[in-house]
């Protein structure tokens, strides 16, 4: 059963679940019956009516949070978000481009925590951030020469044939 992967489980919901186990338990309901009528595994059902007679109703209130806690505070997320926002430049790099590396670079002078650059990308999507790829220009780009061949050589091959009068495609020929 599950959730589908990407849907954030809700506790509380979970919660409610077992609770409505539980009070089916003590009515004398089966495990099958329960599993069926709650939504979930008879595994499950089993799992929770063995700790409800080992530990009572308490023991099926929710955990907490799942996984492990954040290494970031959310006044460590904001320090690294006025970071993002002064641009690499402010760190002394060459270009305006932010990579994982820098980035990584970044949480550790400003948080004092080191995260790999193959992991950063989490933290700057939950900041909001998205992948933004540069576009490709040489250094030597000279906008004024572009400029002069759009206005005076492009149009030439713009320009199409005058068309033949009645020409035809075909072998044969009507009439």
């Amino acid at each position: 059963m599950g959730n589908p992967r990407g849907v954030r489980r809700d506790f509380d919901a979970l919660e409610r679940r077992r609770m409505q186990a539980a009070r089916l338990l003590r009515q004398g309901l089966g495990q099958s019956a329960v599993a069926r009528r709650v939504g979930v595994h008879r595994q499950s059902v089993s799992r929770w009516a063995k700790q409800l007679a080992e530990r009572g109703k308490a023991s099926l209130k929710q955990a907490g949070r799942a996984g492990r806690k954040p290494r970031l505070s959310p006044v460590d997320l904001r320090r690294v978000e006025r970071g993002l926002k002064r641009g690499p430049q402010a760190l002394g790099y060459a270009t305006g481009l932010w990579t994982a590396r820098r980035v990584a670079k970044l949480i550790e002078q400003e948080c004092g925590v080191c995260y790999h650059p193959g992991h950063v990308w989490r933290i700057l999507r939950n900041l909001g951030w998205n992948v933004q790829r540069p576009t490709g220009q040489a250094l030597e780009r000279d906008e004024q020469a572009i400029q002069r061949w759009k206005e005076k050589r492009w149009p030439a091959p713009k320009r199409t044939q005058r068309a033949k009068a009645e020409s035809s495609s075909s072998r044969t020929r009507v009439g």
